[in-house]
């Protein structure tokens, strides 16, 4: 098991005074590239029911801002919950300004849903990771997503929804 925290603020160390801009750009290639080929037409037409339902729509994950808005905008999502580098003056200071992986996600999910009016039990959160467990108990409608083996075991034994997306 790997300490993920620590992993990410020796990575995020590596980018101090490198520019931001260029990372912007390199998150828009990779999504273009290597991200849109491999979106299940079942995501998008979960979005598309959600937004027919009028829900609000957030990406909620573990990728910092540059991936997360990458694929929200290609999504038409409006909002992120994202881990955040910390930028200053445009050039990366090599500390991360926010954690969004595992139970770090409650709280800014928490905090989002507070400034959006959106009441957690009454919400959907999709994922395909055991990580996410903090976040899908909070959520009144979890659903495990082509799920790693911890995670569908747990939804199993849970009762939750099991999809494949292909």
């Amino acid at each position: 098991m790997l300490d993920l925290e620590a992993l990410a603020n020796r990575l995020t160390a590596g980018l101090a005074g490198q520019p931001e801009a260029a990372m912007r750009e390199q998150a828009a290639l990779w999504y273009a590239a290597d991200v849109v080929p491999m979106i299940a037409p079942a995501a998008r037409h979960a979005i598309a029911a959600h937004r027919r339902n009028g829900d609000v729509i957030a990406l909620a994950t573990g990728a910092t801002q540059y991936a997360a808005e990458s694929v929200a905008r290609g999504l038409a999502i409006e909002h992120t919950l994202c881990s955040r580098l910390e930028v200053i003056d445009g050039h990366f200071t090599g500390k991360l300004a926010a954690m969004c992986f595992g139970a770090h996600k409650v709280p800014l999910a928490e905090a989002f849903a507070a400034a959006h009016d959106v009441d957690l039990a009454t919400s959907t959160f999709y994922s395909d990771s055991y990580n996410d467990l903090p976040l899908l108990e909070r959520v009144g409608t979890p659903v495990a997503v082509n799920p790693d083996v911890r995670l569908w075991r747990h939804a199993r034994a849970r009762g939750w929804r099991i999809e494949q997306w292909r």
